[in-house]
């Protein structure tokens, strides 16, 4: 399968640079798969889509201050993106230009912390030995800024910090943001649960496996790094008892199906867990737990728009496309939602 065929034209000022000023103002639209149809809705209406006894899962992993920015011993400046810790000390990043960055380069961040390159690896890809002072969280939450999409053509902004994060945020150690639950309010999620609707949170820390842009011209060859993700016992069992009871299983964004679909048995009921995933989903995957997806607007030729094109057909989503792009949707991380039944 061709990665072409999940291309599509969208112009620049359809990618929304700014979050809206109040989260729930977003627009949505609804697509029903069965029937090969949509129609044009506000966030704020999601709650007339769900139904007593569905059960919504969301995502509940925190974004650090992922991005640091050091100088190198020549005093040439890099930007260093955190992926994952590889021990206490040492952490796979993402850096530029990584070219200058080789084996036993030291990087300083100032305050105190600092770091040695210990290992080089493809496309910029390289581990670092940090050396500080204190607890690294406090060290990132000082120095570093919010990983905004490269897409986002604009300085961080100390709002970023807020708003470049979910509501229900809890624990940390994505370098993105689970993007679909950005347009939640406490008061939306209150009023779900009021009206019957359960919700519940898993982990997975978002990473290099969900944004990393697909580099091949076959579907079948891509590879995707793992992301580390953690399902409770609590969780599965609301899922579980969801199911059987003919509720839906209604996901907030990729994240949450690629850790739901991970471990899912062929009856479609979870397993609670923890461990890391990899998988790929493309059309073809049959969806086992999984019956509707809230989710933004993705990139073109992207892992994440080839999971939406296997979850509803992708002729049908990237007419759903071409509608949005004709309504002025706005697209990407800060744009608006889709809501796929």
């Amino acid at each position: 399968m061709k990665v072409d065929l999940f291309d599509y034209e969208l112009p620049q000022e359809l990618i929304a640079q700014e979050p809206l000023a109040e989260r729930s103002a977003s627009r949505m639209m609804v697509l029903y798969r069965g029937e090969a149809r949509w129609e044009h809705r506000r966030f704020c209406d999601l709650s007339s889509y769900l139904c007593p006894g569905d059960c919504l899962v969301l995502n509940d992993t925190r974004v650090l201050p992922a991005r640091l920015y050091g100088y190198r011993s020549t005093g040439g400046r890099v930007e260093v993106l955190l992926l994952r810790p590889v021990s206490e000390l040492c952490w796979q990043v993402l850096a530029r230009p990584a070219r200058r960055m080789k084996l036993g380069e030291r990087v300083d961040f100032g305050e105190g912390l600092a770091a040695t390159v210990l290992a080089e690896g493809d496309k910029g890809l390289r581990e670092l030995q940090f050396e500080y002072e204190g607890c690294f969280e406090d060290v990132l939450e000082r120095l570093g800024q919010p990983p905004l999409p490269p897409y986002i053509h604009r300085e961080v902004r100390p709002e970023d910090r807020e708003r470049y994060q979910t509501v229900y945020a809890h624990r940390a150690g994505a370098v993105a943001a689970p993007t679909a639950g950005l347009h939640f309010t406490r008061e939306a999620l209150s009023s779900l649960e009021k009206a019957g609707v359960q919700t519940v949170f898993l982990t997975l820390h978002v990473g290099l496996g969900t944004f990393r842009p697909v580099s091949v011209s076959a579907v079948e060859v891509h590879k995707m790094h793992a992301e580390p993700y953690d399902i409770s016992a609590e969780a599965a069992e609301a899922i579980n008892k969801a199911r059987r009871s003919g509720g839906r299983v209604v996901a907030v964004g990729t994240t949450v199906v690629r850790a739901l679909e991970t471990v899912a048995d062929e009856h479609g009921f979870v397993e609670a867990g923890r461990g890391e995933t990899d998988l790929f989903i493309y059309p073809g995957y049959r969806f086992r737990t999984v019956d509707a997806l809230l989710t933004n607007f993705h990139l073109p030729r992207s892992t994440l728009l080839m999971m939406v094109a296997a979850f509803a057909g992708r002729k049908f989503i990237l007419a759903a496309y071409r509608e949005a792009l004709e309504q002025r949707y706005r697209f990407y991380s800060y744009g608006d939602c889709m809501l796929i039944l």
